[in-house]
């Protein structure tokens, strides 16, 4: 019974996790939506600021550039590079828990080389 609680725990966590940001964000859409819907109703001249801002926040991604492939990439090889670094450690009391840890750690390693390789055939070509 104890397992499933921590179980249910975890994965819990990371649904909020995920969820938690994508919910505030739309409450924050439809807020900024109803406040320009009342503004124009009662009939007040909309600055061009707020409508450029509001059409601004529709797309919250950034476009793709090098420089952040470079960034992902350096981030998820530090992943994957502390978990077998972590396998290392756990290997003086554990000798058995350092394969499975740095083949774990082998995924966001190639991962983050494939950013890094997304960053330099993804250079401007001026």
């Amino acid at each position: 019974m104890e397992a499933i609680v921590i179980i249910g725990i975890i994965f819990g966590s990371i649904t909020a996790v995920i969820l938690v940001p994508f919910s505030l964000r739309t409450q924050e859409r439809i807020r900024v939506q109803e406040t320009l819907r009342a503004a124009i109703e009662n009939g007040q001249v909309m600055p061009t600021d707020a409508l450029e801002n509001a059409a601004r926040n529709v797309n919250l991604r950034p476009p793709p550039s090098s420089s952040r492939d470079l960034r992902v990439g350096i981030i998820w090889l530090g992943i994957g590079l502390g978990l077998c670094a972590f396998g290392v450690a756990l290997s003086f009391d554990y000798p058995d828990s350092t394969t499975p840890m740095i083949a774990l750690g082998a995924f966001p390693i190639f991962i983050g080389l494939a950013f890094v390789a997304l960053s330099f055939f993804n250079r401007p070509k001026s």
